[in-house]
This record gives C-alpha cells, structure tokens and sequence, in this order.
C-alpha cells in the first residue's frame, strides 16, 4: 500500500448499518467518506454500497440517488465496488420478496429469492466454501462470518461478460439449501454476510479489499 491511505466512499442512499461500516473500514486502512454526492461516489478509490431490509426499498433508496447509475459508470471504468448484504443482492437482475418482482442493477444475471431452508432468516455464524485463487478471502479461506438474511441467490449462471477472468464465487449452506455468499468479478466484488459484523475476520477481508484497491 502506499503511505497515502486509498479513499473510499459508503454510499448513503438511506439502507445498511452505516456507522459500523465507516468504522471497520477505517480500521482497515481507509479514508472513509458516508456520503450519497455523485462526485464523492464516482472520485474514490473504492465505493462501498451496504443494504439491510426488504429488496424493493433497498432498490428505491438507490434510484433516489442515482446509485444505480454510479455503480454502472465506476464498473464502466474498471473502478472498485464492494456491495455487502443486500447491497450485493441489489447487483444481481432482479429480487422476488412476497410475490412482488423488483428489478435490481443487473450487474449480473440471477434472481434473489427466498431461502428453501427450514429456518429462516438464515442469522449467525457460518462458513464459506471459497474457491481457489481468492484474494478477497486470502489467509481466511476457513473462518466463520456473521450472516442475518432471508433471501439469498440459489443459482448462479453468468452469461460471457468483458472481465478477463472468471468470477469466483463463494458459497455457503443453511439448513440444506445452497446460496451465494461471495463474489469476485473483476473490479466488482460482493459479500452476503457482514464482513463489519464478522469480527477478526471480517476485518481481514476488509484489509484485502482495501489494500488492492
């Protein structure tokens, strides 16, 4: 890293546990701005978009303030996003809570749907099958991370896209049912659960991302 700290941006579009977020990333190593300016978002080195609660709000809260569209330009621009929770569902093409169908930013493909598990919400520890070549869960491939969710991507089938690798996709199980709990696709990264609530090492995977960006 460089002795000048990377500038990163959590996008504040009124959803997720900000505070917490500013704080852990900080803590990695980051100048931290809470800020929902275009400029602010589009200038940093890294954007940060969290997400709690119900898809279509979450979605409405990011169209309110053109966070949709950021996201798209910075992406355009090989320029580092990380969503966490259901900051990372919004990515996917569209969300299906009660019966209501709610278009998300389409960043890729899939549906982010109910869990088929006896239990749900899925909230807790677990662990994570993560592929090999990971840099985002580098010297953390075996620990546990915090998890508070209902909905989840069960499949994943990503069409051919411009990125010159593959995305690695981690995956974790609840109660028998197989979901997305991670992913890398070039300047896009992801996470299901709450890397700022997953302790040692979540503050771990922060210091990854933050350090390559």
């Amino acid at each position: 890293m460089s002795s000048t700290p990377p500038r990163v941006t959590v996008l504040d579009y009124g959803s997720g546990n900000l505070r917490s977020a500013v704080r852990a990333l900080e803590r990695a190593g980051a100048d931290v701005t809470l800020s929902a300016k275009r400029d602010d978002a589009m200038e940093a080195d890294g954007l940060v978009v969290p997400g709690v609660g119900a898809f279509a709000a979450c979605m409405q809260g990011l169209r309110s303030v053109n966070g949709h569209e950021i996201i798209g330009r910075r992406l355009a621009g090989g320029r580092p996003v990380l969503g966490i929770c259901v900051g990372m569902q919004i990515l996917f093409e569209r969300g299906v809570e009660h019966g209501v169908e709610t278009q998300g930013c389409d960043e890729w493909p899939g549906v982010v749907e109910r869990l088929q598990a006896p239990v749900v919400p899925h909230m807790g520890w677990n662990t994570v099958d993560v592929p090999v070549g990971s840099a985002l869960f580098a010297g953390i491939e075996d620990d546990r991370f915090y998890f508070v969710h209902s909905y989840g991507v069960r499949d994943w089938a990503l069409r051919t896209t411009g990125h010159t690798r593959p995305p690695l996709v981690t995956w974790a199980e609840h109660g028998g049912d197989r979901f997305v709990a991670a992913v890398e696709n070039g300047p896009l990264v992801a996470t299901q659960f709450h890397p700022e609530k997953s302790g040692d090492a979540g503050a771990r995977l922060l210091s990854n991302w933050v350090e390559g960006l």
